[in-house]
């Protein structure tokens, strides 16, 4: 049996993540902030006894901490940050809010790789040796041909090299690390107007999970499969 941690599963796409890995029997390690308002993972427990739920501030690391010594035993097969911030939108340049950009990378950036830094024992000592981390296409130099959003973009473009630094310092002893783009999914971030629905963006994204090989950590890639440049 394998074994799955996401954060920020109560809604989008991490909810839809833990439906996608429950339904192909994996033991689902699914967090959130507030277990009290998670009523749809809550009920999702009535049908998978392989889920289990916790909470999970992502910001809070020394809960962070006791989480991870509470799971110290398990064996998580791919360590998934799903959770994160988009921040404000509408603004120009000029107009950036300091006290939302600190908020967001605290979210995006920091959290993620205190979170590796935390199950990395866990990660170690499992079949698949992964950790994921859901980026944006956004964040892409190379794709950067408009300008602005400033505050979301720049919080992925530094998970990206947070994604890079990690497997050039984790590969050595087994651990492949991704950065993967959702596609743009129909969920509170997304919006009506997305074009995938969350369900679609996690089958693809749990095939490119599976699927990632030694050479491919590091990188970054669409929930199709495609390498994006940094």
């Amino acid at each position: 049996m394998k074994t799955v941690f996401i954060t920020g599963a109560n809604r989008g796409i991490g909810l839809a993540l833990s439906k996608v890995f429950l339904k192909d029997n994996w033991q689902v390690i699914a967090t959130c902030r507030d277990i009290k308002c998670a009523d749809e993972l809550n009920q999702l427990k009535a049908d998978y006894k392989l889920l289990h739920v916790y909470e999970l501030d992502i910001t809070d690391y020394q809960q962070m901490a006791v989480l991870s010594s509470t799971l110290h035993d398990l064996k998580i097969d791919v360590l998934l940050n799903n959770a994160g911030l988009y921040g404000p939108k509408g603004y120009g340049f000029g107009n950036c809010d300091v006290g939302a950009w600190r908020d967001v990378f605290e979210a995006n950036v920091i959290a993620p790789t205190k979170l590796a830094e935390a199950f990395v024992s866990q990660v170690l000592n499992s079949e698949l040796k992964i950790i994921a981390a859901l980026s944006s296409r956004v964040g892409s130099h190379t794709e950067n041909t408009k300008g602005g959003g400033y505050i979301y973009r720049s919080s992925k473009a530094a998970l990206n090299s947070v994604v890079k630094s990690l497997s050039n310092d984790l590969l050595p002893q087994g651990i492949k690390t991704v950065a993967l783009h959702p596609g743009w999914v129909q969920t509170e971030m997304g919006g009506p107007n997305a074009l995938i629905s969350a369900q679609e963006s996690a089958i693809g994204l749990k095939q490119v999970i599976e699927s990632l090989s030694e050479e491919q950590s590091g990188r970054f890639y669409s929930y199709k499969g495609e390498q994006i440049p940094w």
